[in-house]
């Protein structure tokens, strides 16, 4: 998600940066506010400015060649199903749906959605302005299958920048959690939960961001992070969860699901930390890579939407030690990208791999500064276009790429951006890069 993720030392600090962020917003870009919901969620506002209208690519690309159909995902077979405990998070933690909780956590959770609300809701107004100026900028033909690398528990940017996906995959240090605790958590073991999670989840709902600190935080306790995540998103985009399984890569790069008895094996043997930096999880290792299938919300029969998100590290020397990951992505095909608030990754050569998996299968990505450098991008098959500013990255990142990245901001129109997305450059103003796939006959 947005985080400092699968970061070498020599790459980007975040210590305290949520709170610099916070202290030095753009009013400019605030001129609606909303409601403050307490000191847990208080540090922060979506960047928008809804009186701003999406304006047109200056530089158009044709339509993606033989475009990928929409199709329907296949469900899930096989497996543990836990169904019912994503109804009741869906329930619990997002406020949504009308799964019964337990008597003994009724008021608790009331207590939690009455602060929690305000905050959902202003979600619903920022993506009310980004979700049309996103979709606008997207060619006819996309593939309807999203990889969203160091995405984390961000299912609800990839809802808003591309909300007609069929599947999506994120793919980040965190693991997804234990779906059966916050149902079976007494009321202040919950309630404490619930406080951190609003805590937690604050950065990415207003701030298009999230801390490292925040992320690590929520691989324990009583409320499943990055599960939870993933409902709070499908809450606010007006779908709802309809089956929920765990599973596992085969050295294929296939999905295999794991069964009550494949769980039960591993109870006791706990999720750990994919960098040094990293607390390690308090739940198994068989709650690390979740499946989530979806539809709209009151529409039974709308086709089921696939999101998965995979725990892996996806610095080189990890992904060359176990070659599942890359098997299971090179089998997704033609695929639309993003990534967002990825600490400047993409930029390391550490991270070559995954850089160089993107470049080779995406017909299109949206990303903030974090997104692709010129210097990889090959103009013969790709061009980019600029939004919003960009005066050079607010972490620590190579000063090659980002000089790179100024005169690239700087050698095109400027572009209005109305929100933010991702991550501000060194002087706080939003930015966005699109990376558009040339058709052969350009």
């Amino acid at each position: 998600m947005q985080i400092a993720e699968e970061q070498s030392d020599t790459v980007g600090r975040r210590d305290g940066l949520a709170i610099t962020i916070s202290t030095h917003l753009n009013k400019r870009l605030l001129p609606v506010a909303f409601a403050v919901i307490g000191a847990a969620c208080s540090r922060g506002r979506p960047f928008v400015d809804s009186d701003t209208r999406p304006q047109p690519p200056v530089v158009v690309a044709p339509a993606i060649q033989e475009p990928v159909a929409a199709a329907e995902p296949p469900a899930s077979s096989g497996g543990q199903s836990f169904d019912h405990d994503a109804r009741q998070i869906f329930r619990i933690v997002a406020c949504a749906g009308n799964e019964p909780v337990p008597d003994a956590l009724v008021t608790t959770v009331e207590a939690h959605c009455a602060l929690f609300r305000p905050t959902l809701d202003a979600y619903r107004r920022y993506a009310e302005t980004a979700r049309p100026f996103l979709t606008a900028l997207q060619p006819d033909g996309l593939p309807t299958k999203v990889v969203y690398p160091f995405g984390g528990g961000d299912l609800l940017s990839a809802l808003t920048t591309y909300p007609n996906l069929t599947e999506v995959t994120t793919l980040s240090l965190e693991h997804a959690g234990d779906p059966r605790r916050a149902a079976a958590s007494d009321a202040e073991s919950l309630s404490d939960s619930l406080r951190r999670f609003r805590n937690d989840i604050n950065g990415l709902l207003t701030m298009s961001d999230s801390t490292t600190e925040n992320m690590m935080d929520l691989q324990r306790g009583d409320v499943p992070g990055q599960l939870a995540f993933f409902l709070v998103a499908l809450a606010i985009h007006d779908q709802e969860p309809v089956g929920l399984r765990y599973f596992r890569l085969e050295p294929e790069g296939d999905i295999h699901y794991l069964d009550e008895k494949e769980i039960a094996d591993i109870e006791d043997e706990l999720a750990k930390g994919l960098s040094q930096r990293w607390k390690s999880p308090d739940f198994s290792t068989a709650f690390s890579n979740v499946e989530v299938t979806f539809r709209p919300k009151n529409q039974p029969d709308a086709p089921l939407r696939v999101h998965r998100h995979i725990a892996a590290n996806l610095i080189n020397v990890a992904l060359s030690g176990d070659a599942r990951v890359m098997k299971y992505l090179e089998k997704q095909g033609h695929v639309t990208a993003m990534t967002k608030a990825a600490s400047y990754t993409l930029w390391n050569p550490n991270f070559s791999r995954i850089r160089t998996y993107l470049l080779e299968n995406m017909a299109f990505m949206l990303s903030d500064s974090t997104g692709i450098p010129p210097e990889y991008v090959p103009s013969a098959h790709f061009v980019q276009e600029t939004y919003g500013s960009f005066a050079g990255p607010f972490l620590d990142a190579n000063s090659h790429d980002a000089d790179d990245f100024r005169q690239l901001w700087h050698s095109q129109p400027a572009r209005p951006l109305p929100f933010r997305y991702g991550y501000l450059d060194v002087e706080r103003r939003p930015h966005l890069l699109v990376t558009r796939r040339l058709s052969d006959l350009q």
